[in-house]
């Protein structure tokens, strides 16, 4: 449960648009991302907490996808400085949020940030991919009794179990479990959409999915395969400066995805294989019903090749075209008309 909603099987799909650093560091930046996820419909807007000189050292390289978005000219260190939000931030964009009726989320990357983030009241921890076997990290905002969200890009099946017993035994057990593919953007590939059910299965617990592919329609079939949560970055325009602006989905887009998983939703069901009351007028128009090939005079045996089958389907069903044959008309029956068992002896 976040804020109050259920989240699972049975319960509507919870959409989180990531806005990351996407700001670029520019509060006004982040308000305007906020109205955008704000007119989208999505459940909840997500930012970034750390301090740059905790999360990576002066000598840590970028990843290849950040080059690729910003250059190589400078570090990473540097990089997620240009980024970062100072802690007064968080409480200013949750307040902003609260203005606008959105739920406000933030993921931390070191536990100062985690401290601050339990300041600003989040209703629940979002945790990074990259953190998963940072078991300290885990055990420290577990303790913390919110519900977490966990990520699990690059990990295996083991180290997401190994990641659950940290956090449980911090005494949480309130995780949502995220399956994702850390590359920006993802290949829909690598994405493995199977590893859904398999969590499911093998834990017992939520699951969702954060996606990191261009479009939309790789976290709608994750929808279909039972991910209760749908993590999505975004930006106001791809065009812009930043490490994950490239592979995130601009505002329609983002409309787009959060209609289509409510669509999908609606579309998985039941499960019963049975007719949809919809259905009831389109069956009379389609199915068929036993009807005279051609004219036939009372006092006739009917024949198999007198019996033809033609919609609507009001008559007697094709099931019956056996039992027919060998009958008598007991009145004459004129070409198309439909056949009841009362003009037959």
């Amino acid at each position: 449960m976040v804020a109050g909603r259920p989240i699972g099987t049975g319960h509507p799909c919870f959409v989180i648009a990531e806005a990351g650093v996407n700001h670029n560091g520019d509060l006004r930046l982040a308000r305007r991302l906020i109205d955008t996820a704000v007119q989208a419909g999505a459940d909840a807007v997500k930012f970034q907490a750390y301090k740059a000189e905790r999360l990576v050292t002066e000598a840590a390289p970028k990843a290849e996808y950040q080059v690729r978005a910003t250059g190589g000219g400078e570090s990473q260190l540097d990089m997620l400085r240009r980024l970062e939000l100072h802690p007064e931030a968080q409480y200013e964009l949750r307040d902003y949020c609260r203005q606008k009726g959105i739920l406000f989320l933030s993921t931390p990357f070191d536990e100062e940030s985690a401290d601050v983030l339990e300041n600003v009241a989040v209703s629940a921890f979002k945790i990074p991919s990259g953190e998963i076997t940072n078991l300290p990290f885990l055990a420290h905002v577990a303790k913390k009794g919110r519900p977490m969200i966990l990520s699990t890009g690059m990990a295996t099946l083991g180290e997401v179990e190994t990641a659950l017993r940290a956090v449980e035994s911090a005494g949480n057990c309130e995780v949502i479990l995220l399956h994702c593919v850390s590359n920006y953007p993802a290949d829909p590939a690598d994405v493995n959409l199977r590893a859904i059910p398999t969590m499911i299965q093998a834990f017992h617990l939520p699951v969702g999915y954060s996606d990191h592919t261009l479009g939309i329609e790789v976290p709608l079939a994750a929808v279909a395969l039972g991910a209760c949560v749908i993590e999505k970055h975004f930006t106001l325009d791809r065009a812009l400066p930043g490490p994950d602006q490239q592979a995130s989905a601009e505002p329609a887009e983002l409309a787009a995805l959060v209609a289509g998983v409510h669509k999908v939703e609606a579309a998985l069901g039941h499960g019963r294989k049975v007719p949809a009351a919809s259905e009831s007028g389109t069956a009379t128009v389609a199915r068929k019903s036993l009807v005279a090939a051609r004219s036939i005079r009372a006092g006739i045996s009917l024949t198999e090749d007198m019996i033809a089958i033609k919609r609507p389907g009001t008559g007697l069903p094709p099931v019956l075209r056996a039992t027919l044959v060998g009958r008598v008309a007991k009145r004459d029956i004129p070409a198309d008309a439909m056949l009841s068992l009362e003009m037959l002896a």
